[in-house]
């Protein structure tokens, strides 16, 4: 498994007249989480971009347990808990220090620049096959 960290603080923008964050803004947050894990495993969406590969989201789901306040400092946890194939899926939770304010998990498929469903590159499946042994 693959565990990455990724630091916020709530801006005033994301965040309703009540001051809870709205329930949309939490997508952004697992973008951030998502393209940190691949940076930190060596392979930023930039460079997969690069060679030719997108990876558009094919299913998400949130669920929101305790609400998010402007100003709060949240961490978004992503984990990678399985070697991906052709598609790659991701889970999520979102903490205020250690209270859990939400969890959510993504599905991602490797596509090509015409939208064609493709293997992952070489060296992503050479990266993934060093973590995810046996």
């Amino acid at each position: 498994m693959i565990t990455s960290r990724s630091q916020i603080t709530v801006r005033y923008a994301e965040t309703d007249m009540m001051g809870i964050v709205y329930h949309a803004n939490y997508l952004p947050w697992f973008e951030i989480g998502r393209t940190t894990l691949l940076r930190e495993q060596g392979l930023s969406y930039r460079d997969l971009e690069t060679m030719g590969y997108r990876l558009p989201v094919l299913e998400v789901s949130a669920k929101y347990l305790r609400p998010a306040l402007y100003d709060d400092v949240v961490t978004i946890i992503t984990f990678l808990k399985e070697k991906p194939l052709l598609r790659i899926r991701l889970s999520y939770e979102v903490r205020r220090g250690h209270e859990l304010l939400a969890t959510a998990e993504s599905s991602h498929a490797f596509v090509d620049l015409h939208g064609r469903p493709v293997r992952p590159p070489p060296v992503f499946m050479e990266k993934m096959a060093a973590v995810f042994k046996g």
